[in-house]
């Protein structure tokens, strides 16, 4: 097997023909599964559990999260990665996918009351086991997710992420209504996964075969171990507050937390989700151009951010009212969180763009130490605010670290890539001030027209329209971002060129996908 990373040349026209047509399936399959969990999450929490309950749920999604960054050693990249035929390489990437998650799994079952007491939640111990048999389904999943999202084939992974919804979210209704509380999320999760794998066999057929070759073994660990590592710093620091929160002011507290993170993640869930599922593979054909990749960066971050601005502005400033109408007064306490929730979210949609940039030109080292930077910064920063206040102060804390250390840290590491901080200030100079004007008129319409239900649907449209002024004029970059993924070639061979170690599954409510998307810090749980 040749083991050089790369993702094999292709015609920019196709290549551009193909990223096109990606993001629009992208783009509709999150649509839709993001509004199906959304109803479903609205049922649930309104009428079926308490924010006890959702923090029991939140500790075994939270530990989830985690031991999936690294549940194959970040291997099974190299399917979407390396050039020549994947049948040659597929077999023992599987099975190095599949001891691994095995073993992280037995592991897991015989530390989960350890891990349960640590996190604040001995009660969680049982749904811990059985949500984490999702990691041996999705170590097996992972080769033939691989060669769909090598082939940008988003039409047939929207009809396995329907099948995975439609299952996961009838079991977790079911078992929820009957008083399983929140090990119906564990059951839906386990349930949707099987059909996940399934249909990724079928539209990978021939994939989940298994297979040793102990030169080609060796060089998808050197490949992928050093991002795993990566990966599971990532994810540490993501889901840093939830374990803190969960030690230190318990489930109840959690149970709010995680709901504010939740509708934090949104707005910003369908946009970023929809960008990552082509991001990666495209900044891989444009890292031989520096010219072309810092175009195509700077267009992809430009619309990224004219798109999730609005979003987040309006949910930040009228958090309480939002909380109320969707999941009901008990819920309110979860919007003291929500405003600095929604910052956060914007800030991670920068940094998992730049993330894939980083990734697919090779700067392993660079991410490896910001994810080490972020992390040593932000446990202790949570660990006071966890103590001096409650979630609020959590969240704040979580703000400040993303903005005073890790986005100045990001900058950084792309001005060595080849891609100017004066140039990226100017394509978001736009939407952060028309966010700041948004952010001002709906402040003072609230306090001057109320919250009646007429009244906060006429402050968001003025709002919006603010918002859409000032970026109007940027609207030709809107329009070619998406083109900008399509020029220049292939990416040329990098000795160090990681492997991104797969996303975690998908925390909303209920389902939790089978594939990955290349990881970074998240901002879903």
């Amino acid at each position: 097997m040749d083991a050089t990373p790369a993702a094999g040349p292709a015609e920019p026209s196709s290549l551009g023909s193909k990223v096109r047509s990606a993001t629009r399936w992208s783009l509709v399959n999150t649509m839709v599964m993001r509004l199906g969990n959304f109803a479903t999450g609205i049922v649930l929490v309104r009428y079926v559990l308490d924010p006890a309950a959702w923090g029991v749920y939140g500790v075994a999604q939270t530990v989830l999260m985690v031991l999936l960054s690294a549940n194959e050693l970040g291997v099974s990249l190299a399917i979407v990665r390396w050039e020549g035929d994947v049948r040659r390489f597929a077999p023992t990437v599987l099975t190095l996918s599949a001891a691994s998650s095995g073993l992280l799994y037995l592991s897991l079952f015989a530390a989960a009351p350890a891990i349960a007491a640590l996190l604040g939640s001995t009660e969680a111990t049982a749904v811990l086991r059985v949500m984490c048999v999702c990691l041996v389904l999705d170590g097996l999943s992972q080769i033939p997710a691989g060669v769909l999202t090598r082939e940008f084939a988003q039409g047939r992974r929207m009809v396995i992420d329907a099948l995975n919804f439609v299952v996961s979210t009838s079991v977790t209704l079911a078992l929820a209504l009957h008083g399983w509380g929140a090990m119906s999320f564990a059951c839906g999760a386990v349930a949707g996964n099987v059909v996940a794998l399934a249909g990724c066999a079928l539209a990978a057929p021939g994939m989940l075969r298994f297979g040793w070759d102990a030169a080609q073994a060796r060089a998808l660990l050197r490949f992928g171990l050093p991002l795993a590592g990566a990966s599971m710093l990532a994810l540490a620091v993501v889901n840093a507050d939830a374990m803190i929160v969960g030690a230190v002011l318990g489930n109840v507290s959690l149970g709010f937390y995680m709901l504010a993170f939740n509708m934090a993640g949104w707005p910003v869930r369908v946009i970023s989700e929809t960008a990552r599922r082509v991001s990666f593979a495209g900044f891989s054909r444009l890292a031989d151009d520096p010219k072309a990749l810092s175009r195509g960066f700077g267009s992809a971050l430009g619309l990224l951010m004219t798109c999730t601005v609005p979003a987040c502005v309006l949910l930040g400033a009228l958090a309480g009212p939002a909380v109320e109408l969707v999941y009901g007064a008990k819920w309110l306490p979860a919007a003291e969180a929500l405003p600095w929730l929604m910052a956060l979210g914007l800030a991670r949609i920068a940094a998992e763009l730049t993330y894939d940039c980083l990734v697919a030109i090779g700067r392993r080292r660079s991410l490896l130490l910001i994810q080490g930077l972020w992390l040593v910064t932000l446990v202790p920063v949570l660990v006071l605010a966890a103590r001096a206040g409650g979630i609020e102060t959590v969240a704040a804390g979580h703000v400040l670290v993303a903005g005073a250390v890790v986005l100045p840290a990001f900058l950084v590491a792309l001005r060595r890539g080849g891609i100017a901080t004066r140039t990226l200030a100017r394509i978001c100079a736009r939407p952060v001030l028309g966010g700041a004007l948004m952010a001002v008129v709906l402040l003072v319409l609230r306090r001057e027209l109320g919250e009646g239900l007429g009244a906060l649907s006429a402050t968001s449209v003025i709002g919006l329209v603010c918002y859409a002024l000032c970026v109007l004029p940027g609207r030709r970059l809107v329009r070619g971002a998406l083109a900008r993924f399509g020029r220049g070639p292939a990416e040329p061979p990098q000795d160090d060129a990681p492997v991104v170690p797969a996303d975690p599954t998908d925390p909303a409510v209920p389902a939790v996908p089978a594939q990955k998307q290349p990881a970074a810090p998240a901002h879903e749980r």
